[in-house]
């Protein structure tokens, strides 16, 4: 099992997507239309800092994530908010500030910081705009990730199964109804190379537009050629949208949003994940039995209040295993969110520490409230688990993986 904790801070900038010594049409190829923003052009920047190690059995943390907004926020502050990257920052006086760049450079800036730690920096992660995020990894590999939408009606069914099989299955989604998609095509270099993007812009947006022609404002079941003859379900679509994607540029992988808070996710190979989001609010307090009064204080700071505080938390439930090429699905959606739920209702509207036994004899840090919803999670699912991510605000998130 993988643990890491991230930490989001955000920062703005402007930068120009430029190298001088390519041509104009070279520059257009790789960038896009924005390489001929002259005097650059602004984004407002969200870096998620990814840390993993060993969890304190004392304190339960994995690290003070207050830590992280300290060192990581001050080299937002000196080198990358408020600046036009490509004057203001000498990194960027040669490679061009592109998002995979950034990213390497925040990782190379803010990881020397953290030497002290047990925990290291591992991955850091940036978003641009809705369109475009990247992550850079310690290993030097690097995700970047293009995101584009389309809206289009279905009947959630497969011609493969009988009338009855599919009523059974799918309930009233046999019925036509349609969703406003988004989909996420991530490409992967296993080693970034800072002179070049991980993809080039007018190859993707080659898929992008073809995708967009052949799915937007389609009846999915009759209007795409492509889908005749296959179950009409997200992790079917999921699959076939990877496929037209590889036949234009490699992909490593394709997220399929059919609501904000549930997709799948094709690799390839019919290797086939489902993502469900849940939120639940309890209260609890951060307070370490093994400590003092005054070392609880200054550890946990405000978390202590004795009388306690809550979150509305997030969770995202990611499972996996053996896809059913004949209904399409990998998993009955309504026993996915049934499992999910049943695993939060003990905690739903609780004090996690004064009224349930999780959390009698172990301090509710983020690490452990994640950790221990793993296996009330997964022993519902089959042992399908394979990522479980807890947000306790939109700053810091805490994930576990199955490795």
């Amino acid at each position: 099992m993988l643990l890491t904790v991230s930490k989001r801070l955000e920062f703005s900038a402007s930068r120009r997507l430029h190298v001088d010594s390519w041509s104009n049409d070279e520059n257009f190829s790789a960038f896009g239309p924005e390489t001929e923003s002259r005097y650059g052009s602004g984004r407002n920047y969200t870096a998620y800092f990814v840390f993993t190690g060993p969890v304190d059995p004392t304190t339960g943390m994995l690290i003070n994530i207050s830590e992280i907004k300290d060192r990581a926020g001050g080299i937002l502050r000196d080198r990358f908010d408020h600046k036009f990257l490509n004057e203001d920052n000498p990194c960027f006086q040669e490679p061009a500030p592109t998002p995979e760049n950034v990213a390497q450079q925040l990782y190379r800036d803010v990881a020397p910081l953290f030497l002290d730690t047990e925990a290291q920096l591992c991955a850091c992660h940036l978003t641009e705009s809705p369109e475009r995020s990247v992550t850079y990894y310690s290993t030097d590999a690097c995700e970047a990730n293009y995101w584009f939408g389309f809206s289009a009606a279905r009947k959630t069914m497969s011609p493969l199964l009988s009338a009855e099989e599919n009523a059974r299955l799918f309930g009233p989604a046999t019925a036509i109804h349609g969703h406003n998609y988004r989909a996420r095509l991530t490409f992967r270099a296993d080693r970034l190379d800072d002179r070049v993007p991980v993809a080039h812009h007018d190859a993707v947006d080659e898929c992008r537009r073809a995708l967009q022609s052949e799915l937007n404002h389609r009846y999915l079941n009759e209007d795409v050629v492509g889908l005749q003859g296959r179950p009409i379900t997200t992790e079917s679509l999921a699959s076939y949208i990877y496929e037209r994607v590889t036949g234009i540029i490699p992909v490593n992988r394709v997220r399929l949003h059919e609501r904000d808070d549930f997709f799948a996710e094709s690799w390839g190979n019919n290797t086939i994940f489902l993502g469900l989001q849940a939120p639940f609010h309890a209260a609890h307090r951060l307070h370490a039995a093994a400590l003092s009064e005054a070392q609880n204080v200054t550890l946990y700071g405000k978390c202590n209040n004795p009388s306690g505080h809550g979150h509305r938390y997030l969770t995202e439930t990611t499972i996996g295993g053996e896809y059913d090429s004949r209904s399409g699905t990998l998993y009955d959606f309504v026993a996915f969110g049934e499992a999910i739920e049943k695993s939060l209702e003990r905690w739903r509207d609780r004090h996690l520490d004064l009224e349930t036994e999780d959390f009698r004899a172990t301090t509710s840090t983020g690490e452990n409230i994640v950790r221990a919803l793993w296996p009330k999670i997964d022993n519902l699912v089959g042992q399908r688990l394979v990522r479980l991510r807890l947000w306790e605000t939109a700053n810091n998130r805490f994930t576990l993986r199955r490795i």
